[in-house]
């Protein structure tokens, strides 16, 4: 894996050398930035969106599964346990795994809640319409941080929110507002 090489020689530190997945043919690796924050890198062939995936855990997956469909508008695109490492995973997305970006919720077994420390900001989505949005998430269990409303001095409207698991996402209706900010 190329990025594995960079990273190791602008002296990164890779906590897992790329290899398969457990009965998988998917090369992933594991690395840490300089804040401590850990990511998964995955091998797959050239899309036009390269984030692969965001991860959050959380305490309820069943609960977590129909908040992202429901408030979100995101399909369930496939669902694994694994019984020997104690966790099981869900994809959410928008599109298609391979092509498109995706949310991988995870629930390991007997964890409730986790720590949300003080590094994690937020996801930010597009939406065509920010106040039917925070109806739909408040509806669902969501709690609406930033009522929706227009971003003072661009044309971009916002809202913000956090899931049932504490997890806080934004959504705007302008992809470009933060070239506007500029």
């Amino acid at each position: 894996m190329k990025t594995v090489d960079l990273i190791k020689a602008k002296g990164g530190k890779v906590t897992r050398e790329p290899g398969p997945v457990k009965g998988g043919s998917t090369i992933i690796a594991f690395v840490e930035d300089p804040d401590g924050y850990k990511f998964e890198l995955l091998e797959r062939g050239p899309t036009p969106e390269p984030l692969c995936q965001v991860m959050l855990r959380v305490g309820d997956l069943d609960r977590s599964i129909n908040f992202y469909k429901k408030a979100y508008g995101m399909e369930l695109l496939r669902k694994r346990d694994d019984p020997e490492y104690k966790y099981t995973i869900a994809m959410m997305g928008y599109g298609p795994e391979g092509k498109n970006a995706v949310l991988e919720l995870t629930y390991n077994y007997g964890v409730k809640e986790y720590d949300k420390g003080n590094g994690y900001a937020q996801i930010v989505i597009r939406t065509d319409d920010v106040y039917k949005t925070a109806e739909a998430i408040k509806v669902c269990g969501g709690k609406i941080t930033l009522e929706p409303g227009p971003l003072p001095g661009i044309d971009t409207k916002i809202t913000v929110c956090v899931d049932p698991d504490g997890w806080k996402s934004a959504f705007v209706d302008n992809v470009d507002f933060l070239k506007e900010l500029e």
